[in-house]
């Protein structure tokens, strides 16, 4: 059977068939031992040439997918994705608990600038107020599998990019700031190709799929203290509501 293929939308034959292996796993695409159809095979299936499958497979492999063995073909990986809930007290290192050795996030670059829109309704800021924005990468075990946006007011949180940058650490930063604790008042999921920055600081292929989050962080009081947007790597994390801890029964 032909997989079907959107062919004139601007989207590559190769990434949307690096998409349709990647669901074709989860369904039972690979045989017992991980190992995928030939490419003429996958080829027929997606009504393409083998050198068309060949990028697909490439990228996937580039990601760490997949890996081509010299003469047995091509194999799924079989790493297994990190789990990381998403709850009222979402933290980064707490979330991975001990499925990795060492986790750790670095920022990776920060400015000062006026409030976008949305975040100024999401902080409940007034129209132009001044905010600190901090690009941050999350490694677990040496591998990133995260690279957040995180937005603060800059005047309350006048030097939360050093401290953050000294401890590796928002919480340590916001706790040096004066929030002992905060939690998360909402947060929205959605998937979508990675982007230019995306693949180079999450070291994936380019059209690769990353889970997107937006959230808010508030204190005790309810004060919002910092939005974000979060792109994990979908083929090494997932995603899990703890919808207890969200007030869900």
């Amino acid at each position: 059977m032909t997989a079907r293929l959107q062919r004139g939308l601007g989207v590559a034959l190769w990434r949307q068939i690096a998409d349709g292996i990647r669901a074709g796993i989860a369904n039972g695409l690979a045989d017992e031992t991980g190992r995928l159809p030939p490419e003429a095979e996958l080829a027929e299936r997606f009504g393409v040439n083998r050198h068309t499958v060949r990028a697909a497979i490439a990228a996937l492999a580039h990601e760490g997918v997949l890996e081509s063995q010299q003469g047995r073909g091509t194999y799924v990986r079989r790493r297994k994705r990190l789990i990381y809930p998403i709850g009222e007290r979402t933290r980064f290192s707490a979330g991975l608990g001990d499925q990795a050795r060492d986790t750790r996030s670095e920022m990776i670059g920060t400015a000062n600038e006026s409030a976008a829109a949305w975040v100024t309704a999401a902080l409940d800021l007034a129209t132009g107020t001044g905010v600190v924005r901090i690009e941050s990468l999350g490694r677990a075990d040496g591998i990133p599998v995260s690279r957040s946006t995180s937005w603060f007011e800059a005047d309350r949180f006048e030097g939360i990019a050093e401290l953050f940058s000294s401890t590796g650490s928002m919480t340590a930063a916001l706790a040096g700031l004066g929030v002992a604790d905060y939690r998360r008042a909402s947060t929205s999921i959605e998937a979508r190709h990675a982007e230019e920055a995306d693949t180079r600081e999450l070291q994936l292929a380019p059209g690769a799929i990353v889970i997107v989050t937006r959230a808010v962080n508030c204190d005790l009081s309810g004060r919002p203290v910092q939005c974000s947007v979060t792109r994990f790597a979908a083929d090494r994390v997932e995603l899990v509501v703890d919808t207890m801890a969200l007030g869900g029964k």
